[in-house]
């Protein structure tokens, strides 16, 4: 059989091929990502392309479709998904090696009443088999296959014709029409096509476990997560107990969900309640501490902020966030300065978002703003004080969206006040909550309304 062998250079970060080297790359602008790669293409490649009777239609001759889907043993998986796991779809789920991937997948598979094909290039049937047990969960639905070879994934699919596929890691499969290593970015988006091709022609939904590099995007071209319909990021600091599994693109639901684990000596177990690790437990009152109202996609979320302000030791003042953007710490303390008058130039700040966790709410400024004011005057908030609202850069309370259900997740949980921009209060009925709702104009009016 002809075959035709070339030098192939892709993009690290984007994917983009090319005929030759390039030091920046001409599609996404980054510099030293190019990679060669030795390519091999056969004819078989060719035979194997399905032809279809598909014609193009006039939008209004097609008929809408309800999205049937598949209800995971796991609410928060639920969640995340847009309301479960649509059939046909092409889900691929990211995170650092050792965060829980495996077992979250694991664990969906083994309580599932349907059959589930677990593919696994990474481990042996006798390693899955062990983290079932100390899962401490059985079923007789859940079929393990060691295999990478595509053409021989797509004979035993076939034969088992299960429900669900799970691959781990879409980084190990190698496709025999193409020449290439496995994990390489040729490999990788031809196993992907694959799989999509499996999802779409027998309507089985596919999971894809997918590695990250060092920065933290998924592992292999760019185009791996325009194939796929849904991308979940699983996250997590390895000092705490928690995860965190978050959309970054779905097709059939929202992009901005997420969902909470807490990995234990048994595996995970879903957290129903953010607000519960998301807030500490203190038996005295201390500076520097701010409770936010913050939104996660439809789920209202309250999160503690901690700051500490100190006079700079060595000259040059330190700015560091964990779990914040820096840059927009930056600008809050310039606002702070520049509209309020609160001399912070010399000073060192640093801040932290409670629980490991990391948002990016524009509801947080205004608690951030209220930790370091706070931290400075070595003053406590009373701890059932919330705060909900954005700063602009002229020190103005901005509004922001979804504020009753703010309000009524602080209410639930037992604060008696709330602090939000005066834009907001604007035609709400707040008789019918419990908390006091406390609109504020400017920075300086909420330093007065705190500390007088």
């Amino acid at each position: 059989m002809a075959t035709k062998e070339k030098s192939v250079f892709f993009c690290k970060s984007c994917g983009n091929e090319s005929p030759k080297w390039f030091g920046k790359c001409p599609a996404c602008g980054e510099w030293n990502t190019c990679v060669e790669e030795k390519e091999v293409k056969s004819k078989k490649q060719e035979d194997r392309r399905q032809n279809t009777d598909v014609i193009p239609l006039p939008i209004k001759e097609i008929t809408n479709a309800e999205e049937q889907r598949i209800v995971l043993p796991y609410a928060e998986f639920n969640r995340v998904l847009g309301g479960g796991l649509v059939l046909g779809s092409l889900v691929l789920v990211g995170g650092e090696p050792g965060i829980g991937k495996s077992t979250l997948l694991l664990q969906t598979a083994l309580q599932l009443n349907k059959k589930v094909l677990y593919i696994s290039g990474e481990e042996s049937q006798t390693q899955i088999k062990m983290r079932a047990d100390r899962v401490g969960i059985k079923n007789e639905n859940c079929l393990i296959l060691t295999e990478t070879d595509t053409k021989e994934i797509l004979k035993h699919f076939k034969d088992v014709q299960p429900d669900i596929v799970i691959v781990d890691s879409i980084q190990t499969l190698s496709s025999p029409y193409v020449d290439a290593t496995a994990g390489t970015i040729s490999q990788i988006r031809e196993t992907a096509a694959e799989m999509n091709k499996i999802a779409k022609s027998y309507q089985v939904p596919v999971f894809l476990i997918g590695h990250i590099t060092k920065d933290g995007s998924i592992a292999g071209p760019k185009i791996l997560e325009h194939i796929v319909d849904t991308v979940l990021q699983f996250e997590g600091d390895r000092h705490y107990g928690f995860r965190i599994l978050r959309t970054i693109k779905n097709r059939f639901g929202s992009a901005s969900e997420l969902g909470i684990f807490e990995m234990n000596a048994t595996g995970l177990r879903e957290v129903n309640n953010p607000s519960e690790f998301l807030l500490s437990q203190r038996d005295e009152e201390v500076s520097g501490i701010a409770i936010a109202a913050t939104m996660e996609g439809q789920r209202p979320m309250l999160i503690e902020t901690q700051a500490l302000v100190s006079t700079a030791a060595y000259g040059t003042p330190q700015r560091s966030a964990t779990g914040f953007d820096t840059r927009r710490m930056n600008m809050l303390l310039a606002v702070l300065e520049k509209r309020a008058g609160f001399k912070l130039g010399m000073k060192d700040v640093f801040l932290n978002i409670a629980g490991g966790i990391r948002s990016d709410d524009p509801a947080l400024d205004l608690s951030v703003v209220a930790a370091v004011l706070s931290s400075n005057a070595d003053i406590p908030i009373d701890n059932r004080t919330t705060f909900a609202a954005e700063v602009g850069l002229s020190g103005e309370i901005r509004a922001v969206t979804r504020i009753e259900a703010r309000i009524a997740e602080a209410d639930k949980l037992g604060f008696e006040k709330i602090f939000i921009s005066k834009y907001n209060a604007k035609g709400l009925d707040t008789k019918r909550f419990h908390i006091e709702v406390i609109p504020v104009a400017t920075v300086y009016d909420l330093a007065t309304e705190l500390f007088g």
